[in-house]
């Protein structure tokens, strides 16, 4: 029987498994280096482990009262497209009435023309992963200027050193990864033994 939150352990297992979660040298568009990515959507590529961690992490939205009371019209909303599959998982978990989803536009984060002026629900945002929560903190705030109320935020999976919360929301996730990033090359070589070594892979957020 499928544990309905699932455990971070059978998580990150989902996560390697599919090769969402690699090891090796990698350098984010900051320039920083590290020895962990994510690329979430490879574990989403799978309906069944898709439906495991949607569901868990609906679970863990529909054991808040304050929450669960608002059911079913609430709307579920990723921060971006790539958070979209989530969103739609979340979504039908909690038979949610609504999703929505902000892009970047001329490097700015926004909703869709003319999302203002519908009625949109008490908002719960969900992603794959949080590395720095700006994605959520910028959301948050569009949430903000369309006078909609953000009732839950969560994801995946989060990076240690992110926001906890956001205005006061606290953030659920299914696990919390400790990455560890260095400034440049030098600073990730020594950091490793020589058999831990890999070449550099340039990565995306």
């Amino acid at each position: 029987m499928i544990d309905l939150i699932p455990t971070p352990e059978s998580v990150m297992g989902i996560l390697k498994k599919t090769g969402a979660y690699r090891k090796g040298h990698f350098v984010y568009p900051n320039g920083k280096h590290a020895s962990h990515y994510f690329q979430m959507p490879l574990a989403f590529r799978y309906y069944d482990n898709a439906r495991i961690l949607s569901v868990g992490l609906s679970r863990m939205f529909r054991m808040e009262k304050s929450i669960s009371s608002r059911l079913p019209k609430v709307s579920v909303i990723s921060p971006s497209p790539g958070g979209i599959m989530v969103a739609f998982g979340v979504r039908e978990a909690l038979s949610a009435e609504q999703i929505y989803w902000a892009e970047m536009e001329g490097g700015k984060r926004q909703f869709r023309q003319y999302m203002s002026e519908s009625e949109v629900h008490p908002v719960i945002i969900v992603d794959d992963i949080i590395r720095s929560g700006r994605a959520l903190g910028e959301t948050v705030e569009l949430c903000k200027e369309i006078n909609t109320e953000v009732i839950g935020i969560g994801a995946i999976a989060r990076f240690e050193d992110s926001p906890l919360e956001f205005g006061g929301i606290p953030v659920k996730t299914l696990l919390s990864f400790d990455v560890n990033f260095y400034e440049n090359q030098e600073e990730w070589k020594t950091s490793r033994s020589a058999s831990d070594q890999a070449e550099e892979e340039k990565v995306r957020f």
